[in-house]
């Protein structure tokens, strides 16, 4: 496994230092409160000093309660402000996660599945925000109890603390060795979900498609074996993770009971007092916490490390090429693709040398096989893939000039895959142009044809479409990713196989209605369909990575 790489330990640094007001107050906190439990073994021994000579006892009782209090009300704060710091660390790094991942190009999505992007966003964020405030931060308070009480130990029997210095370090050299199986336990459990969430999503997307071929029981199966992978995984996990502070604790406890015995040999000799011996007790009881503790922070850390590797991988992975100083793209210039070369990774080059002049306010149609190049040449129009040689120009200027946004806000694109989300029809409209104004919404809406359709809706442009539309027909979303992309009002307007799931007689009605949006637009049709081939001023058709025609 690759070492975590800088941008992984820059997140964990970008999330404490929005908090770092927060995250001081919370250190504070529970400096004050290992300092109250310090106090009391110390105040222990005095009253079994006091206890045995007969004297006053009420106003130890009376402090020692107060400690008591003290200390668990000072618990009881830091646990919510502990809370609330992970709360907003975790909303943040998510947050700053799911942005850069947006900006990730095309490329690194399609290499993943989606179970694996969704585990960084929700396992592996939640686990780095859990680290960093329940076990980083406690880490000085933790030091200072343990350091106190060795101070204390030796203060009241040298002999004793000595041997509990020796004996820690081994401790601390067992624990570390059983801790390296924890890095990859995590990693395997991260995958584990990552794997069984993507099967998820994948069935629920597919669920027509598995009811009509009869594989509901198939597809449960599977589902079952990924449940069941992420139970094993999480339990081999949990077993060495879980078995750490247990260890530590029979171990501390041993060790205590042992050097009991020696100081009570030493109380019948009289060479310590019965108070002092009870303060040694109680300061060796009170070692057993942060000894645990400090066992379950090497622990947490080489869980932490499988989340953070993820995360370092993917905030290593290079944002979409977005350096153009250009604001305006030319709304009238000629879209040329000059001695173009692309290749998919892994597969035999798409495109040699390709030359395509496609002149402004023109409709051309793109025609090929499966898998000649028709998406990849909309694809690097719109630069969600690059050129490996050669260039794609608009109005005789390299796209790379422009910026993203500026570039894509000229482009409307209606694909053969119309995706549409769960919310209304005048927010999916809307999309592409989140502050569109209804007259404007209404106005696409009228030109792609969809009002009247829209208008005959239980609740018109504020009925919810359900998931990807599955409340419309194929027409309505197409007519609707239509309109989607007439709301920008782009110069230049992309329909991927548009009417491919229209049938003659819709088609025809809706090639017939699409005239006048062409008109003025320079448009590429992809298609093979004669009908939608008849809009077109031109046709091209892509064989061999060269365009023909």
């Amino acid at each position: 496994m690759n070492r975590v790489g800088p941008q992984g330990w820059r997140l964990l640094l970008r999330l404490i230092t929005p908090w770092r007001g927060s995250l001081a107050l919370t250190l504070l906190l529970l400096l004050i409160q290992g300092t109250v439990t310090l106090l009391q073994p110390w105040l222990g021994g005095v009253l079994t000093d006091r206890l045995l000579l007969n004297q006053h006892l009420g106003l130890l009782l009376g402090l020692l309660f107060a400690l008591i209090c003290a200390q668990q009300g000072l618990s009881y704060v830091t646990a919510l402000q502990l809370q609330k710091v992970s709360g907003r660390l975790q909303a943040d790094a998510g947050a700053e996660l799911y942005a850069h991942l947006q900006a990730l190009p095309l490329e690194w999505h399609n290499a993943r599945q989606r179970g694996d992007v969704l585990a960084l966003l929700y396992v592996d964020i939640h686990r780095i925000g859990r680290y960093v405030t329940g076990t980083l931060l406690p880490l000085l308070p933790l030091l200072f109890t343990l350091v106190g009480a060795l101070a204390m130990m030796l203060y009241l029997a040298p002999l004793i603390a000595v041997m509990v210095a020796v004996l820690m370090p081994l401790m601390f050299l067992a624990l570390k060795l059983v801790g390296r199986k924890l890095r990859p336990l995590s990693h395997a459990s991260a995958q584990a979900w990552a794997e069984q969430s993507a099967l998820a999503e994948q069935n629920l997307e597919s669920l027509a498609l598995i009811k009509a071929f009869g594989t509901e029981a198939a597809e449960r199966t599977n589902f079952r074996q990924r449940v069941d992978a992420v139970y094993a995984a999480d339990l081999r996990l949990e077993k060495l993770q879980g078995a750490i502070n247990p260890v530590v604790y029979m171990i501390g406890a041993g060790a205590i009971l042992l050097l009991l015995g020696l100081g009570g040999h030493w109380v019948i000799r009289s060479e310590m007092r019965m108070g002092e011996l009870v303060s040694v007790f109680l300061y060796g009881l009170v070692l057993v916490g942060p000894v645990g503790s400090l066992a379950s922070v090497y622990g947490s850390t080489m869980a932490a490390m499988g989340s953070l590797q993820r995360l370092s991988d993917a905030l290593d992975a290079r944002p979409e090429v977005d350096i153009g100083r250009q604001q305006v793209v030319p709304v009238a210039g000629d879209i040329v693709y000059s001695q173009v070369d692309f290749t998919y990774p892994g597969r035999e080059p798409l495109f040699r040398s390709l030359e395509l002049t496609i002149r402004a306010g023109q409709t051309v149609a793109l025609t090929g096989v499966n898998g000649a190049g028709k998406s990849t040449l909309v694809h690097l129009l719109l630069r969600l893939v690059e050129p490996q040689a050669g260039s794609v120009t608009i109005g005789g200027i390299d796209l790379r000039e422009f910026q993203l946004q500026a570039l894509r806000a000229q482009i409307g694109l209606v694909a053969q895959q119309v995706l549409l989300f769960n919310a209304s029809v005048r927010d999916n409209i809307a999309y592409g142009r989140v502050d569109a104004a209804q007259e404007a919404i209404e106005r696409a809406a009228r030109a792609a044809r969809a009002h009247d359709f829209i208008c005959s809706l239980p609740d018109g442009y504020d009925t919810l479409v359900g998931d990807n539309g599955v409340r419309l027909s194929g027409g309505q979303k197409q007519r609707l990713a239509l309109a989607r992309a007439l709301v920008k009002d782009p110069p230049i307007l992309i329909l991927d196989e548009a009417t491919a799931m229209f049938d003659p007689e819709g088609e025809l009605e809706f090639i017939e209605e699409c005239r006048d949006v062409l008109a003025s637009r320079t448009v590429i049709l992809i298609t093979h369909r004669p009908a939608s081939l008849a809009l077109a001023d031109r046709i091209v058709r892509l064989d061999s990575g060269q365009v023909q025609g």
